[in-house]
């Protein structure tokens, strides 16, 4: 496509991604200088439409960006009053009491929120300081410079054909190029994933590590509901096969927000963490809360997990790295959106001083300084052994030796442990099916638990069908080749939108992917054993559209 025309718009900072980390940085930028020209650019139908996040929310980013936010009306209503963890058994629980657990860990003084809500608050706030946001805009490619540097990105190509050539309808999109251009895609974002690439941005890193999230929002007897409770299980029914565990927010309207999350890293290419999730609702605990309601929203979304160690180089010739785009969720704490938003406003606070001294396209060294040597890396430094310590040892060791190991940080400000590392990556992890035995998940039954394809339809996800598939393969052949005989094609189990299948026809194994189901969750170009998928942006406003997530 390198011969199509595109017309260009120049801005003084692209932003790509309107999450809580490209919204933060837009609006600090516009408060330092209202004349700087700022565009944000999302690949949802709508702002918060892709959003997917527990979510219980650390105020400390939303009162540094507006301090008077409830004044302002932000759908940040429900502190949390009541903070529970619990370690399961298959029909049993322990409560694990809070009082021996670190500061850091306690919730109270936070807000239970759906981050696409507030997502879409804060677009109001920058649309008002006159930020320029344009949603259902995907950008697909960067645009480089002569020099090799970040120029902008490209955004809103339309009307391909499922052969990649342009249809009767094409649009080509345009070059939106800015003097600084931040990536703020979330987790695994494949712009971000370009530029780390290109620049070997994650050289002297560990590998980043991730997990899997799966969210139901349900509606449930008043009588059961507790506004501000929040709730934290471990153990069953995931016990020694993968770290992770569930969550239950008690939001306002009558509504929780019920979640499980499985760490990637797991060996057994067997497991199926969606049906973990679903066995899961039907614990005791979880069942009576939710029996007798009605299951109205269902999502997913790849979180990273990797921490202070994994935290790579955060910016580069052009633009930088924002958000979980970088990698910034404190696992402990279930908790990223703060430093999301956290690291936009540094980010924004070094272009801003930068294109005050004339400069552009180069590296904003002030922002990398700020986001390691500020509130930020502050907060993950001191629990950046937890994720490490549960991979090596287990649920029952980190929980004691993490916590000692948070303790020691809290106190001291130093470790017993030094920084662990993470070695492998989550593909990398993934063993061959011969060692491991196959799982008997029950069927799911339709009250409490749900097969992936009716679920997804509570994603109100929607792809046209006749672009080209946004889910692409290296090599084609590798699904039955290599990932079929050596791990079962795992892909038919870690997708949580039912994406990916293996159809025989007679004795003839065919690899199919159903990108039309695709949430925009990740987890394919993450846990792939052969690294062969890979995940590019689809024509914009296409995807899940969340509504309250």
């Amino acid at each position: 496509m390198a011969e199509i025309e595109r017309e260009s718009m120049e801005y003084d900072v692209v932003i790509v991604g309107a999450g809580p980390a490209g919204l933060s940085a837009a609006i600090r930028l516009k408060q330092l200088d209202p004349d700087i020209n700022v565009v944000v650019l999302e690949k949802g139908s709508e702002v918060g439409a892709h959003i997917l996040s527990g979510a219980v929310l650390d105020p400390v980013g939303i009162n540094a960006l507006l301090p008077d936010w409830k004044e302002r009306g932000a759908p940040i209503e429900v502190p949390v009053k009541e903070d529970n963890f619990y370690l399961l058994g298959e029909a049993g629980r322990i409560r694990i009491p809070n009082w021996p657990m670190p500061p850091l860990m306690n919730n109270h003084g936070c807000y239970i929120v759906s981050m696409a809500n507030v997502c879409r608050w804060l677009a109001g706030e920058a649309e008002a300081l006159g930020v320029e946001i344009f949603p259902g805009m995907a950008c697909s490619e960067i645009v480089w410079g002569e020099n090799g540097e970040v120029r902008g990105v490209v955004a809103g190509e339309f009307g391909l054909q499922k052969d990649g050539t342009p249809g009767p309808n094409y649009e080509p999109g345009m070059n939106i190029l800015g003097k600084y251009v931040f990536l703020s895609e979330g987790a695994r974002g494949s712009l971000s994933k370009v530029v780390m690439e290109r620049f070997d941005l994650a050289s002297g890193h560990e590998p980043q590590k991730f997990g899997l999230g799966m969210k139901e929002i349900w509606e449930i007897d008043p009588a059961k509901h507790k506004p501000g409770t929040v709730t934290h299980t471990m153990g069953w029914p995931l016990g020694s096969n993968a770290g992770g565990g569930g969550f239950i927010y008690h939001i306002d309207n009558n509504q929780v927000f019920v979640g499980f999350v499985v760490h990637l890293n797991y060996k057994n290419p067997y497991l199926f963490p969606y049906m973990e999730f679903q066995r899961w609702k039907h614990h005791p605990m979880v069942a009576e809360l939710l029996e007798g309601g009605k299951r109205v929203a269902y999502g997913a979304r790849a979180l990273s997990e990797g921490g202070w160690q994994s935290i790579p180089k955060v910016v580069f010739p052009g633009g930088a790295l924002l958000g979980c785009s970088a990698g910034l969720v404190n696992v402990p704490r279930i908790k990223g959106n703060h430093n999301a938003m956290l690291s936009g406003m540094a980010a924004a606070e070094a272009a801003h001083a930068a294109l005050k001294a004339g400069r552009a396209r180069d590296e904003l060294v002030e922002y990398e300084t700020a986001l390691r040597s500020g509130p930020v890396g502050k907060d993950l430094k001191r629990v950046r052994n937890v994720k490490p310590m549960w991979s090596r040892w287990g649920m029952t060791a980190s929980l004691a030796l993490g916590g000692l190991d948070m303790w020691t940080n809290n106190l001291f400000g130093v470790s017993l442990f030094g920084t662990m590392k993470h070695g492998k990556t989550d593909a990398a992890a993934t063993e061959p099916a011969e060692r491991h035995k196959p799982i008997d998940y029950p069927k799911p039954d339709g009250k409490l638990s749900f097969d992936r394809l009716t679920n997804v339809a509570y994603s109100f996800t929607n792809h046209d069908e006749n672009q080209p598939p946004h889910l692409k393969l290296k090599d084609p052949e590798v699904p039955i080749r290599v990932n079929l005989p050596v791990y079962d094609e795992p892909a038919q189990r870690y997708c949580p939108a039912g994406v990916y299948e293996v159809v025989k026809d007679g004795e003839v194994p065919t690899f199919v992917i159903n990108f039309q189901n695709c949430v925009h969750c990740k987890t394919c170009d993450i846990k792939d054993p052969s690294q062969n998928i890979v995940w590019t942006t689809p024509q914009g406003g296409d995807g899940p559209n969340y509504p309250n997530m």
